[in-house]
């Protein structure tokens, strides 16, 4: 089965994510994909400078130069998504080649990217706005000011509920949920309750 986990940041992915690891799934985290494949994939590199000229230096992304660029146009951030929403499609399907019967696709992008379409189930994570501005405070150590502009930069959590297949709030601790996630996979038979 290839869950396809969705949802803003701070909302509680990582839990859910932990618990597919501890099930002996495979977990595919798109940023942490997208992030090797610019460390490891000329042709990739090649087509961002392609595109964005002076992006790429000495087989270097230039992010900030990337991001001065995709950041004021729409349409460049659309080309942007493009080249990469392929480039990280192509490498979870080489992955999953080889995954165990369980597998998650970890992505803030599942819909836009085309990977929803390789899931049997998608699930949004979400969590009220407060309780992610602080998870992302304490997390990341960045400003309040910093974490609402991320939070507000991302798709609204209605958005997700409206996409996904299955939703998990996480409103309470850590432990409750934990244990709304092994509920959930109760309910697909992924593990017994």
């Amino acid at each position: 089965m290839i869950l396809g986990i969705t949802g803003g940041t701070g909302s509680g992915k990582t839990t859910l994510l932990e618990i597919v690891r501890d099930l002996g799934g495979l977990v595919l985290d798109c940023d942490e994909i997208y992030h090797q494949l610019l460390a490891t994939d000329p042709a990739l590199l090649s087509d961002i400078e392609a595109h964005f000229p002076g992006t790429v230096e000495n087989g270097q992304l230039q992010r900030k130069k990337l991001g001065a660029t995709v950041f004021s146009s729409k349409s460049a951030l659309l080309d942007l998504n493009r080249i990469t929403h392929a480039a990280v499609k192509q490498e979870v399907l080489r992955r999953l080649e080889s995954a165990p019967a369980l597998a998650a696709i970890d992505a803030i992008a599942l819909f836009e990217s085309g990977l929803a379409e390789l899931c049997d189930v998608t699930v949004a994570v979400t969590a009220p706005v407060e309780v992610r501005v602080r998870r992302l405070m304490a997390r990341d150590c960045i400003s309040e000011e910093y974490a609402r502009s991320r939070i507000h930069a991302q798709h609204t959590d209605s958005w997700f509920r409206g996409k996904c297949g299955y939703v998990l709030k996480n409103d309470g601790d850590k432990a409750a949920f934990q244990a709304k996630c092994l509920a959930f996979f109760a309910e697909l038979g992924i593990m017994k309750a």
